[in-house]
């Protein structure tokens, strides 16, 4: 590997995108399902611990699920749950 040292690297960071809620839960939920999972009972446990364990790697999706508050998540599920109504 031949190394220049009078140029300069450029370093890139990804950049963020904006995920809704609605994407994060959609992602999340299906991951969980891909694994075997039953993705109601994960999400309660997540929601009543804070605890991201409850959510599979699998798909980034503990990562993903960390990108919104937990009380945003909640959130659009009560208004989804009440536009059913």
């Amino acid at each position: 590997m031949d190394k220049n040292l009078n140029y300069t690297m450029k370093f890139e960071t990804m950049v963020d995108e904006k995920i809704t809620a609605s994407e994060v839960l959609q992602k999340v939920y299906d991951a969980l399902k891909e694994k075997g999972y039953n993705p109601i009972n994960q999400f309660i446990g997540y929601f009543l611990s804070g605890d991201p364990t409850y959510i599979t790697s699998h798909n980034n999706a503990r990562a993903i699920i960390t990108k919104v508050e937990r009380d945003e998540l909640l959130e659009e599920i009560l208004k989804e749950y009440l536009k059913g109504k």
